[in-house]
């Protein structure tokens, strides 16, 4: 990840934060006060996004406490834009599922998952990664059909963080 700007674009897909800074990632929605708020580049489940955090960390306990704090709350508001957006767009909206891994990305990161009632129940009750591969399929990625709910989670958004 970048910590400084250049003037050299920066491609999204390898650099999401430095591309952020930057103001080159296509994806982003706007700028919390802890990180970027983005739209996933797949929407296997309209309405997936994620938290960025801006500044140097692996997980969340290497923050100190309040910043820690600051961070679930731009994530909590993060969620609710998502619901509201994800709710008016699809009457089977059900629910929205948090996570923070960190497995396969070292840096601090949070994703915020849609879940609908037309899942199927064996994945619909369990974790996105679940359904594998299926996820990265090229009908999945992110693209101006995305446009309306994306642009829905960004008004909420504004909605919120003005509150």
């Amino acid at each position: 990840m970048s910590d400084e700007i250049s003037d050299a674009p920066i491609d999204y897909r390898t650099d999401s934060l430095g591309a952020a800074r930057q103001g080159t990632n296509p994806t982003v929605l706007t700028r919390m006060r802890t990180g970027w708020a983005v739209i996933g580049s797949t929407q296997h489940l309209p309405g997936y996004c994620l938290l960025i955090y801006d500044g140097q960390a692996d997980q969340l306990t290497e923050l100190p406490r309040t910043d820690r704090l600051a961070f679930m709350h731009d994530l909590i508001i993060l969620g609710e834009a998502v619901e509201t957006a994800c709710r008016a767009a699809d009457p089977d909206f059900w629910r929205i599922n948090y996570e923070v891994l960190g497995n396969s990305w070292h840096h601090l990161h949070a994703h915020v998952h849609a879940r609908y009632r037309w899942e199927p129940d064996n994945f619909r009750t369990g974790p996105v990664h679940l359904y594998g591969s299926a996820r990265d399929t090229p009908e999945h990625l992110l693209g101006p059909q995305h446009d309306p709910l994306r642009q829905a989670i960004a008004a909420a958004l504004k909605d919120l963080v003005a509150i």
